[in-house]
């Protein structure tokens, strides 16, 4: 076991860190009050490296290790969830997909130029009638000879209106339940395609989300990802990633926590001391820097088992669960400690609270997170290799 991070993730961090101070944190609560943040930032992300990050040099990616993606994201996190979502969804949920499951036209077709930013990425499973519940899902597929046609909605789809491509899940044989889902790669430009951002979000406010619409989108067969029947696999370890990287930012925010927390300890006067004597505010510091370690530990250990190309959804689900819980006390706490003054814009910690609440209830509640351990505890749930498995980190590739 090693615990120190590389010369090349320490200058990852430290570049990482510098962006979101220079570039998020002065604009965020702008942006939050707006609604929609610069589009400038996706070419900084970019030009830095940020949008492929862990994608193979040889897929246009910069070529570091999964555990440079969960220091990215819990960077990005530090300033704003917004951010971190947009690189969980375009790396995560869809290039790291790509590079798991494409084929090698696929990957050069849709994943190197995501992997240079020069083109978003999103992904599409979450329905109006089904989320947790994905075999609940109501989107069709039906081949019509080297085309699907497809038809149906998804609903709260980050980056809806701003991703180009789109990783989306329809049943091709809804008699088959979960073996009948199958994945494809649709195209902004299709035609049949349409998209509508969803308003007055309660948190993460500066992010687009929102919803999709196919109508009788005709979707090429060299478009589908993987065979047929195997889209509920292959959303399921898209999630891998997607949890991996929410539960990294996660890490972030109650590191944004706690340097607020502690920055108004050192200017707040109450008693005639300053608020960080009092034992309970202490003790609401000591949660947030336990929470912090804990979750950073869990976050780095799915990212090692990620580099070594073995099944991770066991600790992943656990570094989610854990990781986002942490991150919704410390924000709790955090306004609390901020008082009166927590329900102010010139301290972040309201935002900081608004934002904690998504991670708890996407890509797995914590209730299906808690069912999950259990089952593997019980030993009613167990890992097996795919027969595609994220590849293993391999240096200088």
């Amino acid at each position: 076991m090693d615990f120190r991070f590389t010369d090349e993730q320490d200058l990852l961090r430290k570049t990482a860190r510098k962006f979101t101070d220079d570039e998020i944190v002065p604009n965020i609560s702008k942006w939050d009050t707006e609604g929609k943040f610069d589009p400038v930032i996706w070419k900084r992300l970019a030009d830095l490296g940020f949008m492929g990050v862990c994608i193979p040099e040889k897929y246009g990616g910069s070529g570091m290790d999964y555990n440079a993606l969960a220091i990215l994201c819990e960077e990005l996190e530090r300033g704003d969830t917004t951010f971190r979502t947009a690189v969980s969804v375009h790396t995560g949920l869809n290039s790291m997909s790509l590079l798991q499951w494409g084929t090698e036209e696929q990957k050069q077709k849709y994943l190197v130029p995501q992997a240079k930013g020069e083109k978003i990425g999103a992904f599409g499973l979450t329905e109006p009638g089904a989320g947790s519940d994905v075999a609940a899902m109501s989107s069709t597929a039906v081949r019509d000879g080297e085309h699907y046609v497809l038809n149906g909605q998804k609903t709260w789809i980050s980056l809806c209106d701003q991703a180009d491509h789109f990783l989306v899940f329809a049943y091709t044989d809804k008699a088959k339940k979960h073996h009948g889902i199958t994945a494809f790669i649709v195209e902004r430009t299709m035609p049949g395609f349409s998209s509508k951002a969803i308003k007055n979000k309660y948190g993460i406010r500066a992010g687009n989300t929102g919803e999709l619409f196919f109508e009788n989108v005709r979707i090429p067969v060299e478009n589908r990802l993987g065979e047929e029947g195997e889209g509920f696999k292959i959303a399921m370890a898209s999630l891998d990633n997607g949890r991996f990287t929410v539960a990294a930012g996660a890490v972030g925010l109650i590191r944004a926590c706690l340097e607020a927390s502690v920055k108004y300890c050192h200017e707040r006067e109450t008693f005639g001391k300053p608020i960080g004597k009092h034992q309970l505010v202490q003790q609401m510091i000591a949660n947030m820097e336990a929470g912090y370690q804990m979750s950073r530990l869990l976050v780095y250990r799915a990212g090692e088992l990620k580099n070594r190309g073995v099944r991770n959804t066991r600790a992943t689900s656990l570094a989610k669960w854990q990781a986002c819980d942490f991150a919704n006390q410390a924000a709790d706490d955090a306004f609390q400690i901020h008082g009166a003054y927590g329900y102010s814009d010139d301290y972040p910690v309201a935002r900081y609270l608004r934002n904690s609440k998504a991670p708890v209830i996407y890509e797995g509640t914590r209730e299906i997170h808690t069912i999950m351990q259990a089952e593997y505890v019980l030993g009613y749930r167990q890992e097996k290799p795919l027969n595609k498995m994220l590849p293993a980190w391999t240096p200088g590739e």
